[in-house]
Formats: C-alpha cells, structure tokens, sequence
C-alpha cells in the first residue's frame, strides 16, 4: 500500500494486488522509529498514524536474571529535536488502517483482494503477475512486495530464506490485566539467555502486546502457527519472576517461527524489482521491518520522479539507494539478537557497556538508522 502511493503521487495508474480476502484485524504491535513517521509523512499519512499511535517516552533494557535495569534510553523532547520525529507504537491493523484509508481515496490505484501470485513474466515493454486461479494482471512494471517467501523474489534470485531457529511469540493483553507496576509508557526488553521478553501499550494504553522469543530446540521451519503457554514457559525457566510472570497474561498466542535472507545487491531485473521483505527480510531485532519497507516505497517513488518516468533508470536508482542501507539493518538485526540474548560473561560484558551510557551516545549510534530523509533518499 505505501508502494502504491508513492507511485500514485508520481500520477502513475497502480493495480494492487492482495493475498488477503480483507484488510481487516492482523499480528499486534509494531514500532516505529523517526524514520518511519518521515517516510510516512512524505506519503502523506504521517498524521494518520500519528492519532492511533502511543508516543513513548524511552526504551528500556532490562536483565531478566536478576531484574537489574541494564540501560534507558530516553525518547522525549531531546531526541525528537535531534531526529526530527517521535519513537511510537503502533497496532499493525492501525499502520495498515493509516495507509488503507489514503489508498481508498486515491483514483489512481484499483485494489483487488484475494489474490495469490504464484508466478511473474515479462518482456521488453510489460510485466504480468499469474495468481492462483489463472487470472492475469499486466502493466508497465510489478512491484513485489510479497515478503519473505516471496514468489516474485524466487523467479528473480531463486535463494532460500534463512531459518534463524528463534520462535517469536505474539500476544496483546488489556491494560486491566497488566501488572500495574510494568503499565510503562515504553518498549521495555527483558533480556535473558537465548530468550527475551518485550513488552509496551497499545492503542491509548488501553492493551499492551506482549512478545517472547528463545531458541528453538526443536528443527525450524518458517511459518505461523497456534502456539501454547507450556512450550513459552519451557523456554523461561532461567528469568527472575518479575518478567516471568506477564507468561500467565495471555490467553491464546501466536508462533512464527523467524528468518530473513541474506542481503543481496541486485533485486531489480528488467520490468520487476522487490520492495520490503521480498527484497531485504530481517529479524525483528531492531524493530524495522515495517519502517524499511515504507522508506523502500517513498525511495522508489522518488527514483521514478528523478528519472522522469523511465522505469529502468529508475529501478537501478531505487536498488542502489536502498541495497546497503537495507543489508546493514538485516546484519545489525541479527547481532542485536545475539546481544539480547547473551549469556554466562558476555552479559555481563553486554551490561557493563550499556549501564549508564547517556542518550546522546545512543542517539550518536543511531543516527545512521533514524537520520533518514524523504529529500536525501536517492543515491548520490
């Protein structure tokens, strides 16, 4: 959808294709940095998002042994002032609602549901998708945005995706059934050895999603399934009570069980290029899938603008503004976990370099990640 209207703002016609048979209630809570409210605000529905989002006020990292705080990392007035925009929270269906609402309104973009692409052709002057049921769609060119099993993807790179053997369990619990004394206005990640545990408030405080993760014993492969408390609490034996017990809160969970790819350099091939998970899948650990792939949309509807509508030109901009960005968080995301999730010495090493660090060194380190801008996102 941001794809689509970042294209649609260029005055380019869009037919949108979508797996789902409605856009309706999905997943939980995601985060979104600074960077993602510029890429949304250059597409017109920062403000949007910003009416059903939850500003928080830090991020906080807490050690799940022994229930220390590890480090804050404050998000108010002095970082908006450095990044220009807030650090929120969001519900997916509110982010996906923020961006339905503008695509409903635009007369350029047609949107078709119940749609699963199983295959992609092109030639010299059009590209078309073949879903499930034999139906054709052609244009001048195809986005794919079809995540990490991306068909689109397969028929341009043919890799496979990179089961990480971490299990993520999502839940979201009412605000009533939180303990009051964990009700913070913040993300808070309770690191543990091969497991965390991140909690923060949804929609105006009134739920708060709920998310573990660990190390799977079990032979991995990627997908979403029902899960159950005992397997959560199998893998969380070695917490202090505090985190350990917001495991008995939720009353049915999710599992996905994780992977990205590894970074690519080129996914644009003739009249077809990737955008999001399709082109750089990543682990949640730095909470940017969802804000990569809106700056990959505001980044595409720029290279078209700047290379005035010739679609080749434009794609080999778009890849090259985007490809080490988008490898450096999908790298950055794997080592973040293997930090959250340090054990025996190097927690100690990881608490040791983080206990008493002042903002201004994190923000220092997250310039790269949340400096980005709409007017410099082309490569030079």
């Amino acid at each position: 959808m941001a794809a689509a209207l970042a294209l649609s703002r260029q005055g380019i016609r869009i037919t949108l294709l979508e797996q789902s048979a409605e856009i309706g209630e999905i997943g939980a809570g995601i985060q979104l940095g600074p960077n993602a409210f510029a890429a949304m605000d250059a597409l017109g529905v920062g403000e949007n998002a910003r009416r059903r989002a939850v500003f928080t006020e830090r991020l906080v990292m807490m050690d799940a042994v022994d229930g220390a705080e590890v480090a804050t990392f404050e998000v108010g007035e002095a970082f908006r002032q450095r990044f220009g925009n807030p650090y929120a929270v969001i519900h997916r269906a509110d982010i996906h609602l923020s961006l339905y609402e503008a695509v409903r309104e635009s007369p350029l973009i047609t949107f078709h549901t119940s749609v699963h692409a199983v295959d992609v052709e092109q030639d010299g002057r059009s590209a078309t998708v073949i879903d499930r049921a034999g139906r054709r769609y052609t244009g001048d060119a195809v986005i794919g945005c079809d995540g990490v099993k991306s068909v689109i993807r397969d028929k341009l790179v043919g890799d496979r995706p990179r089961v990480s053997g971490h299990v993520v369990y999502r839940a979201v619990v009412p605000v009533d059934e939180m303990p009051e004394d964990l009700r913070w206005n913040a993300p808070a990640v309770w690191a543990g050895p091969n497991c965390h545990l991140v909690h923060y408030p949804l929609r105006g405080g009134q739920q708060y999603n709920l998310v573990v993760t660990f190390h799977s014993r079990e032979e991995e492969t990627w997908g979403v399934r029902e899960g159950s408390q005992e397997e959560v609490l199998s893998y969380f034996t070695g917490i202090c009570e505090r985190p350990r017990s917001l495991l008995d809160k939720p009353t049915s969970w999710k599992r996905w069980s994780t992977a990205d790819r590894d970074p690519i350099e080129t996914w644009s091939q003739g009249r077809i290029t990737l955008l999001g998970d399709s082109a750089h899948p990543m682990l949640q650990y730095l909470a940017q899938g969802a804000c990569m792939a809106i700056e990959d949309a505001v980044t595409l509807g720029e290279a078209i603008r700047h290379c005035e509508g010739d679609l080749d030109a434009a794609f080999g901009l778009y890849q090259r503004s985007r490809a080490t960005r988008t490898a450096r968080v999908v790298l950055s995301a794997r080592e973040m976990g293997r930090i959250y999730h340090a054990k025996g010495i190097e927690r100690h090493v990881r608490n040791a370099l983080w206990q008493g660090r002042p903002a201004e060194r994190f923000y220092d380190a997250l310039e790269w990640l949340y400096g980005w801008r709409a007017e410099d996102c082309l490569a030079p």
